[in-house]
């Protein structure tokens, strides 16, 4: 009995040295929060609030297409930064599901937001022409 009981003890040690080797992760992939990691996303996230501010305010750029372009690229980033350092989303959480929901998301408002685009640029190419005068004739 007494071997059985070393046995099994051998084994729930085994057990718990192989979790300690998962590095931050869990069974379903998701990575546990580390202070180093908040620290890095704050960072991130500071810079890339502090720069595109700084473009808008010094007024780097003559063009405001070519500043609200650059704007655009610095929130796409700033989302991304968001979901890795704070959301702790990858590819391995909830089996890859989450990462998966994101992605048809994404397709989804792509789609509605370049539609939108579509029509309101077509609507306004294909709108009669009117002016006041044309307005007041009307019944």
């Amino acid at each position: 009995m007494s071997a059985h009981t070393d046995h099994d003890h051998d084994s729930a040690q085994h057990a718990h040295d192989h979790h300690d080797d998962d590095h931050g992760h869990d069974d379903s992939g998701a990575s546990h929060s580390t202070l180093s990691g908040y620290v890095t996303g704050f960072i991130l996230a500071v810079f890339l609030t502090a720069v595109p501010f700084w473009l808008v305010m010094g007024k780097v750029f003559e063009s405001n297409s070519t500043t609200a372009l650059v704007l655009m690229a610095f929130a796409a980033v700033q989302i991304v930064v968001h979901m890795i350092y704070f959301l702790h989303m990858n590819t391995r959480s909830e089996g890859g599901w989450s990462f998966m929901a994101l992605m048809f998301t994404l397709l989804i408002v792509g789609i509605a937001l370049a539609g939108s685009l579509w029509v309101m640029y077509h609507m306004n190419a294909n709108m009669m022409p009117m002016s006041i005068h044309d307005m007041k004739n009307m019944p």
